[in-house]
């Protein structure tokens, strides 16, 4: 019990100790890095820029000087970014002497090529009454559904468009009833059925068993 509680005094007195030493490790890592963004081609001071710790969702924009100041760690890479410029990438250098560190950056502009444009006369009169007649203008939904209305479009929209949920319940309940009435007997055979034949031949005379 005695060992223990000397071991428990020691690891006590040495907390302190230990803790310190973090600490002025970590101190010793942390830099003010500031700075001034311009342009490359005119240096001027560049308002609005992130200055981003990469990595980290920290970071800060310059002013209306271009200059910035932020705490960062040594080795941190600082991505600056702005619209209408290529974004910069520096890393902080992990053996500079002291806590402060400046850089003046300078931003480049990206150039963005828009496609060509071409520039034609003006039509004559002929010509565009020509380009206007021969104008495809594509189908409203009002005329859309007057061509699904035909009865032969309807027709072919019937053989295959597949059966939604209601008409696949209600043909199901129609297969049950009609096995639950026949139940115990011989249900009758449409082969024999007048109607049926009537309705045959009134399908073979409208097409309905032709190709599409």
């Amino acid at each position: 019990m005695t060992k223990i509680l000397s071991l428990f005094l020691m690891a006590t007195c040495l907390l302190p100790f230990t803790t310190k030493a973090q600490f002025e490790t970590f101190k010793d890592s942390v830099v003010q890095l500031y700075g001034v963004v311009m342009t490359a081609d005119s240096l001027q001071g560049l308002p609005s820029v992130s200055v981003v710790v990469k990595g980290q969702n920290r970071g800060t924009v310059t002013n209306n000087q271009g200059v910035f100041s932020i705490v960062v760690l040594k080795g941190d890479q600082i991505e600056f970014s702005s619209v209408g410029f290529k974004p910069k990438l520096i890393t902080v250098p992990k053996d500079i002497e002291g806590n402060q560190y400046s850089v003046l950056q300078l931003m480049v502009n990206d150039t963005v090529y828009l496609a060509a444009t071409i520039i034609k006369s003006r039509p004559s009169r002929e010509q565009f009454e020509r380009d206007f007649l021969k104008t495809v203008v594509p189908d409203d939904k009002l005329e859309i559904a007057r061509k699904n209305n035909d009865e032969s479009r309807r027709r072919l929209l019937m053989a295959t468009l597949p059966i939604d949920g209601k008409e696949a319940a209600g043909r199901y309940l129609t297969q049950q009833a009609v096995k639950s009435y026949y139940t115990g007997q011989v249900p009758p055979m449409n082969i024999f059925n007048p109607f049926a034949w009537n309705e045959f031949i009134q399908a073979w005379k409208r097409g309905d068993y032709k190709k599409k």
